[in-house]
């Protein structure tokens, strides 16, 4: 059967390697291997429904249309039911094979110009796809933790999902905006005896056949960290009503990635990591795989994974910042090439996002970096640190980062938002440009990761006291959140993005403090 819009609705090939970055391949391993027939699957886990799904996915906005994905993940090799749109039935197409599973892709159109719904299984899904006038939309960031995330007590853990959930219900959402850390993949290099050390022991010379043991390991276990959030009823309910637009960060990879030194990252281990974490990041938050990557996307050949949306007055920009990270680079060729042709195009009247999957506009972090480095017991925290915009070592980045929204929003001649996520904490900035612009920073995060203890959120306070202007003549300042005394909240948290009258508002849904009231953008 064909799909929307005339798509072919044929197997897809993924060889889950980046182009443009040193590959290591073992012997033995088929790059098309997620194709490849296997004669006895074994099934998902009992306590994962036998189909999860539908996950929607925005591919783009083309012709007045939503160009959509929907993601399944089927126990055995059983095809999912199509999807009734309303240009007909669409069938599905398979993403990937495990050994336990395989994930199928729908692809379907719906209208941008006023609501509308598609049916599957019997049951209706309503959509706010009309994209032309008052709008809402969501944010969230950090789903998950570092150790033991898939042994929480699922009302516990996703309690902000829910009421996520019942917010749309009172008024829809039309976008689901994910900021990075979809998944806490940090345990996925347990149980194995390359990856068992990792980052701190990693073999010299593995064999082809260990690594090529190795990356199937590793795809096992992500396919089990992301049908587990992916079957939660709370984010499933969402998530099949509401379209998703995902970036990644070092957890949906490993704990800092790209910050961690380059013995590691470029070894044999730590390149069958990236490769087996980039292809699931690009099948199970992008419904996509090598060679097939929506128009959206800035490379279509996936050296880095940056992608940018248009739709009537907004313009949403979501830099990669992970692909071509290094200890000294937050964005290599391909992002900065992606950034600085942005500034190039016209943008039709309207607002533009910057989704920053670690935060643009912070405090002045040099302070903390000299005390670690200082301080033996805390130099284990100097990855963290690095992370960030602000780290000493990513000074001129930062600058250059700056200067480059500054001209977006002066070449748009209104104020620019950069939302981000990543810190588990709440809070905003503002960087004033002059002329009567600024740029407002929102930083929400997290869904499901716990807050940190509140101290944490006052010595980040204090720093933001001290000020920072790393463009001369545009300081930044630390704003507080509506109703709030402290400049970081430390609970739980999502954002919400409101357009009304084409005017721009925000609001933080705190996990104790509730709503805030709106803050006017």
């Amino acid at each position: 059967m064909a799909s929307a819009a005339g798509r072919p609705n044929t197997t897809l090939q993924n060889a889950g390697k980046p182009p443009g970055r040193r590959q290591i391949i073992p012997a033995g391993i088929n790059t098309n291997d997620t194709l490849a027939p296997r004669a006895a699957l074994k099934p998902l886990s009992a306590s994962h429904p036998p189909l999860i799904g539908p996950v929607l996915v925005l591919d783009d906005v083309e012709g007045g249309l939503l160009k959509l994905s929907a993601l399944f993940i089927a126990r055995g090799d059983e095809c999912p039911p199509p999807v009734e749109a309303p240009d007909g039935a669409q069938g599905a197409t398979v993403l990937a094979r495990f050994d336990r599973a395989t994930v199928w892709r729908t692809r379907f159109d719906l209208p941008a110009d006023r609501p509308s719904e598609y049916r599957w299984r019997g049951e209706t899904y309503p959509v706010a796809s009309d994209l032309r006038g008052d709008l809402r939309i969501a944010f969230v960031s950090c789903n998950g933790e570092e150790i033991g995330d898939l042994q929480r007590e699922g009302s516990e853990r996703n309690a902000m999902w829910a009421r996520l959930g019942a917010a749309h219900r009172a008024a829809p959402f039309a976008l689901l905006l994910h900021g990075g850390d979809q998944v806490y993949a940090d345990e996925v290099t347990s149980g194995h005896p390359l990856s068992e050390g990792w980052p701190s022991h990693v073999p010299d010379d593995p064999t082809q056949a260990d690594l090529a043991d190795l990356r199937h390991h590793l795809r096992e276990r992500f396919l089990e960290r992301y049908a587990a959030l992916y079957a939660s009823p709370e984010f499933a309910w969402i998530a099949a009503r509401v379209p998703s637009l995902m970036q990644w960060d070092d957890h949906d990879i490993c704990d800092g990635w790209g910050s961690l030194r380059r013995r590691f990252t470029h070894s044999a281990v730590g390149q069958t990591l990236f490769g087996a974490a980039r292809e699931s990041f690009l099948v199970f938050q992008q419904a996509a795989v090598d060679g097939d990557l929506p128009a959206r996307f800035h490379d279509p050949a996936g050296a880095h994974l940056g992608w940018g949306i248009r739709t009537p007055g907004l313009r949403i920009l979501a830099p990669d910042l992970r692909s071509e990270r290094d200890r000294r680079s937050v964005m290599g060729t391909g992002g900065w090439a992606m950034m600085e042709a942005a500034t190039q195009k016209t943008q039709p009247a309207g607002r533009t996002l910057v989704l920053s999957s670690v935060p643009l506009l912070g405090p002045r972090l040099s302070i903390l970096e000299a005390l670690m480095v200082a301080v033996p017991s805390m130099q284990k925290y100097e990855d963290d640190l690095r992370d960030q915009w602000q780290s000493r070592a990513h000074r001129a980045q930062w600058q250059r980062m700056l200067r480059l929204v500054r001209d977006l929003a002066r070449a748009d001649g209104q104020n620019l938002t950069v939302i981000s996520g990543e810190i588990h904490l709440a809070t905003r900035a503002v960087m004033d440009l002059g002329e009567g612009l600024r740029i407002d920073q929102l930083v929400a995060s997290g869904i499901a990761h716990r807050a940190p203890p509140v101290a944490w959120a006052r010595i980040l306070g204090a720093l933001a006291q001290l000020g920072d202007a790393p463009l001369a003549g545009h300081p930044i300042r630390i704003g507080r959140l509506p109703g709030q005394r402290r400049r970081y909240v430390a609970e739980r948290n999502y954002l919400v993005l409101d357009r009304r009258s084409s005017r721009w508002s925000a609001a933080w849904e705190l996990e104790f403090s509730g709503l805030t009231t709106d803050l006017a953008l």
